[in-house]
């Protein structure tokens, strides 16, 4: 046994944190994932440091908010100079590898929203930096039958088995040794062979690919080789292991597909149940009933209760494959030996509306089936199950790992270890800040939104920048959220406490690194 423990983190893309059988859900059954939370530490009150993936991912590996990592809304990139908490692994002597999706850069070759890429580089830009080199999640990287070399460290890690994208179409080297594996594999990405469904929702797609070259079966099958790798090597390791699913398109596969039926899921929240809609769901409303559709894939949108149980049911299908998936992992690890040093962690980047108020997908309304996500710690210290209430945020990952690990975060972090929470101590904070900046105008907004929201055990207090109104929800007494205080005279008070403190969070996001060498 090494002196320092080893990390599996496991992480999904776009799963609130009530879809896992652990976390009460009534219909979805997650036998391995339960597993490990029946020998940790499950916490119920685990959010975001922003609602979207490349944000919070940059979030979670320097543990640093958006405004200061730099990789501020999706289609932006985290510097290549930026540290991470892998980096100090790994000069710590950590073995680091990432296997599956990264999403630290922009993994399409298309120009942002709403821009051309004339217009991106028509102005120069605030800062001299040395030009940038090729992106690593490029598409075009991984255009040749050779498997590409990523340029290590990448972000600190040293072995890299990237995956883009989602869905069946994933990019990177899933997609170069697919079309090594699969001889047909124009046909099987081919939209036209397409299997025979009856399902409405939008992108619902029932993929051909079987599902042994699914990418969760290329996550599974890497991430078990990796193990067996370390097997008899003394340093420690942490395993960085991201599934692109439960992320839309909906295309769970094989047997996977039709494992949940529509039937048997509910809408407990819809539309109506809100009693002051704001003018982003007013909009989304307005534009479901009109026949819209969306601006983007990635866009939220609303849809009728029917194709929300559809989406519910494929959702199902993707993480019952997931869960299969983590119980291989699992077995590995303990045939491997390793299983009694191994710290194991279980997150998501962000959640999924998937119903509430008729939404799907994410957005600039941070209600909490986006901003609270699944966080299970099964530590080799203490295996018994628990359950914690403390209010923890992907900022303070990266604190909490190196505090495992018994190394010190860099200078400029500005997450707080939660370490004590995983054995039933408290948890480091009271308040915690949410940040979400869109990279385009949606959902009526007349300019990219910026939203802030701050958290606390019983309240949430959300600003969207120059606009009149806001949301203020009490937490405890309706944890829906679906009555708007914000305008309530009996609740000022509060409002402008949650102000003042809001504006103290703001104060903070001040970079303190690099710090002075010199008296002035």
């Amino acid at each position: 046994m090494t002196k320092q423990p080893n990390f599996l983190f496991l992480i999904t893309d776009q799963q609130r944190a009530d879809w896992l059988g652990c976390y009460g859900h009534p219909v979805l059954k997650t036998p391995n994932i339960d597993a490990i939370a029946a020998r940790g530490t499950r916490f119920e009150n685990f959010h975001v440091a922003s609602p979207v993936c490349m944000p919070n991912r940059a979030s979670l590996l320097t543990g640093r908010y958006p405004s200061l990592h730099g990789l501020r809304y999706n289609g932006c990139a985290l510097p290549e100079d930026a540290n991470t908490f892998v980096d100090l692994l790994a000069k710590a002597g950590y073995d680091t590898a990432a296997i599956g999706k990264s999403h630290l850069q922009p993994f399409t070759d298309q120009p942002p929203m709403g821009k051309s890429a004339e217009e991106i580089t028509a102005r120069p830009e605030a800062w001299k930096h040395a030009p940038r080199a090729p992106y690593e999640e490029d598409p075009g990287r991984y255009a040749s039958d050779m498997r590409y070399d990523i340029k290590t460290p990448y972000y600190g890690y040293q072995h890299v088995d990237m995956v883009t994208a989602h869905g069946d179409r994933c990019g990177g080297h899933y997609q170069q040794w697919f079309r090594e594996t699969a001889p047909n594999w124009r046909a099987l990405q081919d939209d036209a062979n397409q299997l025979p469904h009856n399902y409405s929702c939008p992108q619902a797609y029932r993929t051909p690919i079987p599902e042994e070259l699914y990418p969760t079966a290329f996550i599974r099958d890497r991430a078990i080789d990796y193990i067996a790798s370390r097997k008899n090597e003394d340093a420690p390791f942490f395993a960085f292991v991201s599934f692109p699913d439960p992320h839309h398109p909906f295309n769970p596969p094989g047997k996977y597909w039709d494992m949940y039926s529509p039937k048997d899921f509910e809408v407990p929240l819809p539309y109506e149940a809100h009693q002051s809609p704001t003018p982003p769901m007013q909009w989304l409303h307005a534009n479901w009933k009109g026949g819209g559709g969306q601006l983007t894939p990635q866009t939220a949108m609303m849809l009728d209760e029917q194709q929300i149980k559809e989406a519910m049911a494929l959702t199902a299908g993707m993480m019952a494959f997931i869960d299969d998936a983590v119980g291989d992992i699992m077995a590995a690890l303990e045939d491997s030996g390793q299983l009694d040093n191994t710290v194991i962690i279980y997150n998501s980047d962000h959640g999924d509306y998937l119903g509430d108020f008729n939404m799907i997908l994410k957005g600039a309304l941070p209600f909490r089936a986006i901003t609270r996500v699944p966080f299970i710690w099964s530590d080799p210290a203490q295996r018994t199950a628990q359950t914690s209430d403390a209010l923890c945020s992907t900022v303070d990952l990266a604190a909490t790992i190196l505090d495992r690990a018994g190394l010190q975060p860099f200078n400029g972090n500005q997450g707080r270890s939660f370490l004590p929470a995983t054995t039933g101590g408290d948890g480091p904070r009271d308040e915690t800040l949410i940040e979400y900046n869109d990279g385009g105008n949606r959902l009526g907004f007349e300019k990219p939104a910026r939203v802030r929201a701050l958290l606390t055990q019983e309240w949430k207090y959300t600003v969207y920048r120059d606009q009149p109104w806001g949301e203020l929800y009490n937490l405890k007494n309706d944890p829906n959220e679906t009555k708007n205080l914000w305008d309530s005279a009996d609740h000022s008070g509060i409002k402008a406490h949650m102000s003042e403190r809001l504006i103290h969070h703001l104060i903070a996001q001040m970079d303190d690194s690099p710090q002075a060498d010199r008296i002035a």
